[in-house]
């Protein structure tokens, strides 16, 4: 599996038990406080070994630096949130790669394994799964009311630690549930990496508005036009595949294309497995929604409701 599909990583068997899981990801500064973006940029690329079903095992750091613009602490404090959200996947770092560049950069490449027989994709989802979401939506609108200084101290430290944190035990839930397809919400947006999920499978993917889990805030900053660039190419982009019924808020309708940095896993579950699922994640205080399901093929891949 690589560049021929839209899934979250490419896949390489070198066994008949084993193949690696191998995925990059890099972006500017998504917050101010240079170890917490250490902290986001990494988990952001971790999720798409998770995505997968795999398990991380080593990284590589990527780092483009303004030298003398910017203090050197600044690089050792983004590279040391990078290694500890690292660490916490149980993962390592090996080495990495820097550069002198205009504008502040940093990223990881990430190696994991897997059972060639247990791979997940975005291209597998079946007629009647039901579909959930493991992290509330609205990273995009507050980082964009963050730059704007729109939102409060509180709000900004809660969409800091939700962005850090790892998608490991929805991925370790969703092995153990069988599930048929899945996919991590990043800069398409929900409406966006679902619309992937439903071509690769030749199905309509139904959502429902209201179920769709929020970050605080995110509809009052959507009203206030906190909008990020990406969410217009977003809906841009899905002119003609998505069909947004009349009763649908507005501001809810916003979300659907706001792009998401380390955001939650979209998972498509068997319908006899969902309860089991809830309640395992349940346990381990982990936020899925049910927002959804899979539908046999209609005019557009994506209905909203």
């Amino acid at each position: 599996m690589g560049i021929n599909t839209a899934d979250d990583a490419g896949v390489y068997r070198v066994s008949d038990d084993m193949a690696l899981v191998q995925t990059v990801d890099f972006f500017p500064p998504i917050v101010d406080d240079p170890y917490w973006f250490g902290q986001i940029a990494a988990a952001n690329a971790l999720s798409d070994i998770y995505a997968m079903g795999g398990r991380p095992i080593t990284a590589l750091n990527i780092v483009g630096f303004p030298a003398g613009k910017m203090a050197d602490t600044v690089f050792t404090d983004i590279l040391r949130g990078g290694q500890d959200k690292i660490i916490e996947a149980g993962a390592v770092v090996v080495g990495g790669h820097s550069i002198k560049d205009a504008e502040l950069k940093y990223g990881v490449a990430v190696t994991g394994v897997i059972h060639p027989d247990k791979i997940i994709t975005n291209a597998t989802a079946r007629i009647g799964d039901r579909l959930f979401l493991t992290k509330p939506l609205g990273t995009g609108l507050i980082t964009t009311g963050i730059k704007r200084g729109k939102v409060e101290a509180d709000l900004e430290q809660i969409v800091t630690r939700q962005m850090a944190q790892l998608n490991r035990d929805a991925s370790e839930l969703m092995v153990d549930h069988h599930a048929h397809a899945a996919t991590d919400i990043t800069g398409y947006g929900l409406a966006g990496h679902a619309f992937e999920m439903a071509q690769a499978a030749g199905v309509t993917i139904r959502i429902n508005a209201a179920s769709l889990p929020l970050l605080p805030h995110a509809l009052e900053l959507a009203e206030q036009g906190m909008i990020p660039g990406g969410a217009n190419a977003n809906r841009d982009f899905l002119t003609g595949n998505i069909t947004v019924a009349d009763s649908v808020d507005p501001n809810r309708d916003k979300v659907l294309y706001d792009p998401q940095t380390s955001g939650g896993l979209l998972i498509a579950i068997d319908p006899d497995q969902a309860d089991s699922f809830m309640s395992a994640c349940n346990a381990r205080s982990l936020p899925a929604i049910q927002i959804g399901e899979v539908l046999d093929r209609l005019d557009v891949p994506i209905i909203v409701v």
